[in-house]
């Protein structure tokens, strides 16, 4: 996969980590802005990348440094699975986006919770029973790809790694049938 990256092409190197989508790659090749990523099977049926024409727009994000400031939640890029968006609208300034929550993964989700959609760390505003909803802020809508998403796309998502180590370490103490 090949992506113009004009603002970070310059400051990557081949085999640095690159957020695409919130989807975490090995930069495999670099000619001027041009980003080349190679993508597993195992990438394209867990992520949003195979929905991807020419021209659609990505979020990227170089990886965190050691020494850098850590702000949202702890985003791995380990996409969990796709979803399936049922809305996005206006309410007054801002904007209200529900996402399909599947079944396997509606334990992770948590009314104030961290999600990453397309590798956007947001905060759980409601957890329905089939669905969760994100409030998006003009910043946000303005400055990522949620601008482009529409009911029926499929985005990328990410649960909370907390979640997922308190889920194992409780799980080791918790008596099997």
């Amino acid at each position: 996969m090949q992506v113009a990256a004009p603002k970070i092409a310059e400051t990557t190197a081949v085999g640095d980590s690159v957020a695409v989508n919130g989807c975490c790659l090995t930069l495999s090749g670099r000619r001027g802005n041009q980003l080349t990523f190679d993508l597993l099977e195992e990438t394209l049926d867990r992520t949003n990348l195979k929905t991807l024409r020419r021209e659609s727009p990505v979020n990227l994000e170089r990886a965190l440094r050691a020494n850098g400031r850590l702000g949202g939640h702890f985003v791995q890029g380990h996409i969990d699975c796709t979803s399936r968006v049922l809305s996005f609208e206006r309410t007054g300034g801002d904007y209200r986006l529900e996402v399909e929550l599947p079944e396997e993964f509606a334990h992770y989700a948590a009314y104030k919770g961290s999600v990453a959609i397309n590798g956007i760390s947001l905060t759980i505003a409601e957890v329905l029973p089939k669905s969760f909803a994100v409030w998006i802020i003009p910043h946000t809508k303005r400055h990522t790809n949620i601008d482009s998403v529409r009911p029926e796309d499929l985005v990328n998502i990410e649960f909370d790694i907390l979640a997922k180590y308190t889920e194992r370490i409780v799980a080791r103490y918790t008596p099997q049938e």
